[in-house]
């Protein structure tokens, strides 16, 4: 029996319908008769999650209801813990645990991962579980010097995944990198304002000696 190209995660009968009417369809099958989406976590994946700060991740209850939520920490929180599993510290929120509650009884899961400075965006498909009362996970998985306190662990196994198109992302810079970059450069005009502050004071203390030795 043929196995189903990966990208299937995706591509439903009802997508591959439309990717057929809007003329699409053909640069995907090509796509799948390679297998379809990436799935395992490669040194490129690897590299970007090291850069990752803010993740959404999607789930949808038994009945289907969808649901986002935001996931964020230091960059480098979600970390590749094998060669095909995800995880990261789940910390205290509001209390409303509906992703908990979701993966309780579908354990489908999708995470939207994106990098506004240099733009990309990565996809990933997989299934996905809630760990509690493991100390020795949530230690594992807590970034270093975080002010946070872990509730619980989410481990995240890839099914397939995939590297959006980069048109139309907005190019924005984390406020701490673009702090890394002015903070030298406010420090070198202060020192170059200073300097130039006692060079005027030096001319002007000269021109005043001049004058009095001329008179």
């Amino acid at each position: 029996m043929t196995q189903a190209p990966s990208s299937d995660v995706a591509f439903t009968a009802a997508v591959k319908a439309i990717q057929e009417r809007r003329g699409s369809r053909r640069g995907y099958a090509k796509l799948e008769e390679r297998g379809g989406f990436r799935t395992g976590i490669s040194p490129e994946l690897v590299a970007f999650l090291g850069q990752v700060d803010t993740a959404y991740l999607a789930t949808a209850s038994a009945a289907g209801r969808p649901y986002a939520q935001h996931r964020g920490g230091p960059k480098g929180f979600i970390r590749v813990l094998d060669a095909e599993t995800l995880g990261f510290a789940d910390f205290a929120g509001n209390r409303q645990y509906i992703t908990s509650g979701n993966l309780a009884e579908n354990d489908q899961a999708f995470l939207f991962l994106i990098d506004y400075a240099h733009q990309r965006r990565v996809k990933i498909w997989g299934r996905a579980r809630i760990v509690e009362d493991d100390p020795a996970l949530i230690a594992q998985l807590m970034p270093e010097n975080y002010s946070a306190r872990a509730e619980q662990v989410l481990l995240f196994k890839i099914e397939a995944w995939d590297i959006n198109c980069p048109q139309h992302i907005p190019q924005k810079l984390d406020a701490t990198d673009v702090a890394e970059i002015i903070t030298p450069l406010n420090e070198e005009i202060e020192r170059l304002r200073a300097e130039n502050a006692e060079l005027r004071r030096a001319l002007r203390h000269s021109r005043e000696a001049s004058l009095q030795d001329e008179t």
